[in-house]
């Protein structure tokens, strides 16, 4: 980019903030629409981008927002919070399997549930009522209000948002579960949870208990098709992993998906479509998955594929 051109950046980037600030300070902002695409991670997802300036505004937001609710979310809330993530997550719930079961003296049972159209189905009044409990300034608010309206219903992925918004929404279930049923190994990443349990009928008594508080206090409902309770002798297949008595392996889904992307990004590559960089790029990273498992198997399976497409 020429200097001039950089200089005009800057001077438009400076202009849109000023705008955005006095927009603010006199009560006239108003969020602009979003740009939907679809992206597959593995499954489809529609994202809703927002522009330049309200992004902006959407991580200032959050900057203010996060130390304000995190303090009061439970310890073990894995999902988009600093120092947390998904091996972390995974590690907890290896931590939680060997108290439970007494280092596998003990059999155990692991409830596992996911929502039903999670963001889709956030209610922006319920919302807004959990965040007027901890807010009470009124200008907050109203920046507030216009930030989870500006999306017709739920919330948007894609806004940073939506992220200290859906932890702020579930930790009303972490609480329920935590301190009403006062079960002791439950862990949630997102709208993933498990419990862990001695009893298998135990495990069937809570669901139904979990099911009618979602719904009567958040208006979201588990999905059908993702309630499962498994002995953890079989595994229990968690954010991509099978954690199992003894070891942790990778999900076979992943594996699949994994051994496919490196053989179209190799394949790419031969076609002179992608560099050899960045093909590095995607061994390294799924390197990087495997090293939280017993993953040599498929590394050394991932350097044949690699090994064959090159002759």
């Amino acid at each position: 980019m020429k200097k001039k051109d950089v200089l005009e950046f800057k001077i438009k980037l400076e202009e849109n903030i000023f705008h955005l600030h006095q927009t603010l300070k006199n009560k006239t902002y108003q969020h602009s629409h979003y740009t939907a695409f679809n992206v597959y991670d593995p499954k489809l997802r529609k994202i809703h981008k927002a522009t330049v300036m309200d992004r902006v505004l959407h991580h200032a937001i959050f900057r203010i927002l996060y130390p304000l609710f995190d303090p009061s979310f439970i310890w073990d809330s894995y999902s988009c919070r600093m120092g947390k993530g998904s091996h972390r997550a995974v590690k907890k719930l290896e931590k939680f399997t060997r108290k439970a079961s007494q280092n596998n003296k003990r059999n155990i049972f692991a409830l596992k549930c996911d929502i039903r159209k999670f963001f889709d189905s956030i209610n922006q009044e319920i919302l807004l009522e959990i965040i007027r409990r901890k807010i009470q300034d009124r200008d907050a608010l109203w920046l507030i209000e216009k930030i989870i309206q500006s999306f017709p219903a739920g919330l948007p992925l894609g806004n940073v948002t939506s992220q200290i918004f859906a932890n702020i929404y579930l930790n009303e279930l972490d609480q329920f579960v935590k301190h009403n049923l006062k079960e002791k190994y439950y862990l949630r990443y997102c709208d993933d949870f498990i419990i862990l349990g001695e009893s298998e009928e135990w495990l069937k008594n809570i669901i139904p208990k979990i099911a009618c508080f979602l719904q009567e206090n958040l208006q979201i409902t588990l999905h059908p098709n993702k309630i499962s309770i498994r002995k953890f002798s079989q595994g229990i297949d968690f954010l991509g992993y099978v954690v199992l008595p003894h070891h942790r392996v990778l999900r076979t889904k992943t594996k699949k998906r994994m051994m496919k992307k490196i053989s179209l990004k190799q394949k790419m590559y031969q076609e002179g479509l992608v560099s050899e960089e960045s093909l590095n790029q995607s061994v390294q990273s799924y390197l990087g998955v495997l090293e939280h498992c017993e993953g040599c198997g498929v590394a050394r399976e991932m350097e044949r594929t690699i090994d064959k497409a090159n002759g």
